[in-house]
């Protein structure tokens, strides 16, 4: 799905929603969700940090969340974020300078299913709240895969609907009718809060998307739900030189 009717593809709507709801995006992203990302950006920071990684590349890094978090955690990483959106990019960088953090931290504009980094560049990679926003998944994942040097680890965080029951009723009736109305009030753009909801009722639960982890060449694949479900913690490894652990 794209978030508005035009005719321009997925990946040109997704950069012009995120320019449009830039200046607004931090505050509505925790007002919205009550600051429960923040825990699950730490838990997903710290996932990272437990491999002791020195160079990491933050795909879809918005205004620079999980770069800040991590550059925090690890005092020698070195990150490199990348994001469609140069007004995303621009409100994070200020971020990164506020945080005196500019010269660890490096964002620039680039394409998740077309990275210009050589193979095996970096020792881990993150991304949060990004990967539903592919244009085309299969493609992006691939492009972590290739990436990410031999046994290095990818994390990444993302939104999903809860089973089914009075949670997930109760989920659907605030993704889906309060959260829109809110966030199409504060950004001035109701079709981006209309379509990042439904953007989550779209993307592959859990095991599907483990198994589109592994297609893409991942091993170690796991799941790790978040607050009953409406979030979860995606861990991969890429298989080291002569590894011969069986994908699971």
């Amino acid at each position: 799905m794209k978030p508005y009717d035009t005719i321009e593809d997925k990946k040109s709507q997704i950069k012009t929603m995120f320019d449009n709801i830039a200046p607004t995006y931090d505050r509505l992203n925790h007002l919205l969700s009550l600051n429960i990302d923040r825990v699950w950006r730490r838990r997903a920071v710290k996932a990272v940090a437990a491999c002791g990684p020195s160079s990491v590349l933050d795909i879809a890094t918005g205004t620079g969340d999980m770069a800040l978090s991590l550059a925090r955690r690890l005092k020698q990483v070195h990150i490199t974020g990348v994001d469609l959106s140069e007004c995303m990019l621009a409100e994070g960088r200020a971020k990164v300078v506020r945080a005196g953090m500019d010269g660890r931290i490096l964002m620039e504009q680039g394409d998740a299913e077309h990275l210009h980094f050589a193979d095996g560049s970096f020792d881990a990679l993150m991304s949060a709240f990004g990967v539903r926003n592919f244009g085309d998944l299969a493609a992006g994942l691939s492009e972590m895969h290739r990436v990410l040097r031999s046994g290095g680890r990818a994390v990444i965080l993302e939104l999903s609907n809860p089973p089914k029951g009075v949670l997930r009723w109760m989920y659907d009736l605030y993704s889906h009718r309060m959260l829109p109305r809110i966030g199409g009030a504060v950004s001035h753009d109701a079709k981006a809060y209309e379509y990042l909801p439904a953007s989550v009722d779209e993307f592959p639960v859990a095991e599907e998307f483990c198994e589109m982890l592994r297609a893409a060449g991942f091993v170690r694949v796991q799941a790790r739900r978040q607050s009953f479900g409406i979030a979860h913690i995606f861990i991969a490894e890429k298989a080291a030189e002569g590894d011969k652990a069986i994908k699971r």
